[in-house]
C-alpha cells in the first residue's frame, strides 16, 4: 500500500471478503495508516447527496485524507446512471494517489450487469487493475457451512420442542 496499489477481492457471498477487508483495515490502522471502510451503497448515497447539494468536489477532496479507502460489496446492488457517475468520479481521483480495496461478488466480466455504461465501467476497471493485487476467494460460504452443522430447534412459548 506504500506505492498506492489497490486490492481487489472477489468471491461468492459468505466467503470472507468483508471479514478479510476489515482485518486488513485493522492492521493498517494499528500501523498508523489512515483508513476509511464503507459499503458501496453508503458511499454512493453520500456522493449522490453531495452532488445534489453541489458539494461533490469538496466531499471527494475529503477522501484524500485517507490513504486507503475500502469499498465493500461494490456489486451488491445494481446502480443507475447517476449512481455510477458519482462512484466513478471518485475512483479516478484516487488513481495513483492513494489506495483502494474493493470487494465484489462478481468478477469484472460481469460488472456490466451492475454498471450500465460499458465505457465508464471499462475505464474504471482499467484504473483499478493497474497497480493492483487481485484475490479470488474460492471457498464455500462460511454461513452455509456453519448452518449445516447446527441443529434447528424451535420451542413454543411453554418451552416444548416443536422441531
Amino acid at each position: 500500500m506504500d506505492r498506492y496499489e489497490n486490492i481487489l477481492i472477489f468471491g461468492n457471498p459468505g466467503t470472507g471478503k468483508s471479514h478479510l477487508s476489515i482485518g486488513l483495515a485493522r492492521e493498517w490502522c494499528l500501523a498508523g495508516r489512515r483508513v476509511l471502510y464503507t459499503t458501496a451503497a453508503n458511499l454512493v448515497q453520500q456522493l449522490l447527496e453531495a452532488k445534489l447539494s453541489l458539494k461533490l468536489k469538496q466531499i471527494i477532496k475529503k477522501f484524500d485524507y485517507f490513504e486507503i479507502l475500502i469499498i465493500d460489496d461494490i456489486s451488491y446492488v445494481p446502480y443507475n446512471r447517476e449512481e455510477t457517475d458519482v462512484l466513478f468520479t471518485l475512483l479516478p481521483e484516487r488513481y495513483e494517489m492513494s489506495s483502494v480495496l474493493i470487494t465484489s461478488n462478481l468478477v469484472f466480466a460481469k460488472w456490466n450487469t451492475i454498471f450500465k455504461d460499458e465505457m465508464t465501467t471499462s475505464a474504471a476497471i482499467g484504473r483499478l487493475v493497474h497497480h493492483s493485487s487481485i484475490l479470488k476467494l474460492n471457498t464455500e460460504s462460511h454461513r452455509i457451512t456453519t448452518a449445516k452443522g447446527k441443529k434447528l430447534t424451535i420451542k413454543s412459548e411453554d418451552n416444548n420442542v416443536i422441531l
